[in-house]
């Protein structure tokens, strides 16, 4: 929890959310397949050679999707280090604070450049939560060189 408490936008009640509702991170082998247990990738309705894409799935978690759209919210402002964010990201490993540190720069990129094409608030908000979900399994997606998690 005090990995995710290092994103901007998510504190002590959204990451026991998290973590409670996901369980272990684990069991999705990659970003790609959390985003579609959540019901953030778009759906899509194809045929022959047209590709047509529409709204979010919105299958899975409707608790979840929430919470990463509302996190989301808070990346549409310049990224700045506040001090409650200074303060929660003390004690906290190098590597999760420099990924936490990209999302706060991506995602407000593309807010910015997703609004400038006039593209809705909502629709902008959905795809940085897309994006923020990538961010949050590359934290918590133990990596071969870590020791696995003890029960």
């Amino acid at each position: 929890m005090a990995w995710l408490r290092c994103f901007r936008g998510i504190d002590t009640v959204t990451a026991v959310s998290l973590v409670a509702e996901l369980h272990d991170f684990r069991r999705f082998r990659s970003a790609r397949s959390l985003r579609a247990y959540l019901g953030l990738v778009p759906s899509e309705r194809s045929s022959g050679e047209q590709r047509r894409q529409g709204s979010i799935t919105r299958a899975g978690n409707h608790h979840v999707r929430r919470l990463l759209v509302e996190a989301a919210w808070h990346h549409r402002h310049r990224p700045v280090l506040s001090q409650p964010l200074r303060k929660r990201r003390e004690g906290q490993p190098a590597h999760v604070i420099a990924i936490a540190d990209r999302a706060q720069e991506r995602l407000h990129g593309r807010f910015i450049r997703m609004t400038r094409r006039g593209i809705h608030y909502n629709k902008t908000v959905v795809a940085m939560a897309r994006e923020l979900v990538g961010y949050l399994w590359a934290t918590l997606y133990p990596r071969e060189t870590e020791a696995p998690p003890s029960a």
